[in-house]
């Protein structure tokens, strides 16, 4: 892969050149050593954070699809829900953090500010059943193995007819050739479902409070230079209404979010890397 640019490379000419699976991972050509899980429990520590407001219709089977010998700790953001969220939680044996001013990015830092320090490995899931958590194992293999610092789980190929609306499709589409044209680093998607190592995750600095989270993420990843990897994971349509895509402000907002965070990283002052970002399939 190209390293990190000092600044973005937006010629014209080249305007959303890029397939949605250019550079990253074929389906079709996914490595056994990326595919397949490991067996038995992860070399590493992990802990979940899930963020979630008014999603008690969906929560409980969240939680039940996850593979709880793999993971030491989990725990459900309640982001300012009015339903029975937080009650869904603690029944599904999560532990609560509260942070009732709404957003994203915000409900992400406070769960991580509550994570136990023994936490090596963080996952981030939503809380609307539309990842499908048992599928953890595939994406913690590469961290597992010492392959990657970085894993998403890429819904594009995978999604479920109708659980991606047509404008999430472009604005990923358009957020990852953004991403390309500045970092060299070709994604596929900003999918929701990841996993990090904790001490990569230090190094970026995360600051974003709403939408702009899963883009600040990958940029600065690509721009640090950690070890990035993307793997094929199932999408469902989510369990009741989005609070971003499901309204056309919702959906302006994160896309502004996503554009103007990646530009900013893009724009920050360039710092001395470790190596240059590497995508595996």
């Amino acid at each position: 892969m190209k390293g990190v640019e000092p600044r973005c490379r937006l010629g014209l000419s080249h305007h959303l050149a890029v397939p949605p699976t250019a550079g990253l991972h074929d389906p079709q050509r996914q490595t056994l050593d990326i595919q397949q899980p490991p067996a038995g429990r992860p070399s590493q520590v992990v802990g979940i954070i899930i963020p979630a407001r008014n999603e008690a219709s969906a929560l409980g089977r969240v939680l039940a699809e996850i593979p709880r010998a793999l993971v030491h700790e989990i725990i459900v953001v309640d982001n300012g829900s009015t339903d029975g969220t937080v009650a869904v939680a603690r029944q599904g044996g999560a532990r609560v953090v509260d942070e009732p001013i709404p957003g994203y990015g915000r409900a992400c830092l406070a769960g991580l500010s509550a994570l136990n320090a023994s936490v090596e490995v963080i996952v981030f899931l939503d809380g609307d059943h539309s990842d499908d958590a048992k599928e953890l194992p595939m994406l913690l293999a590469p961290i597992d193995r010492g392959k990657a610092d970085l894993v998403i789980g890429s819904r594009a190929s995978q999604a479920e007819p109708g659980s991606l609306t047509l404008q999430q499709r472009l604005g990923n589409r358009f957020a990852c050739w953004l991403m390309w044209r500045c970092f060299g680093v070709r994604y596929t998607d900003l999918g929701p479902f990841r996993a990090i190592r904790r001490d990569a995750l230090a190094r970026l600095a995360m600051q974003d409070r709403a939408f702009g989270w899963t883009a600040e993420m990958q940029a600065k990843a690509a721009r640090v230079g950690l070890r990035i990897a993307e793997v094929p994971v199932s999408y469902r349509r989510r369990i009741g209404r989005s609070k971003i895509s499901g309204t056309l402000t919702g959906t302006i907002r994160a896309g502004w979010a996503i554009v103007t965070t990646v530009l900013r990283v893009a724009l920050q002052p360039r710092v001395p890397q470790q190596g240059a970002p590497c995508v595996d399939s």
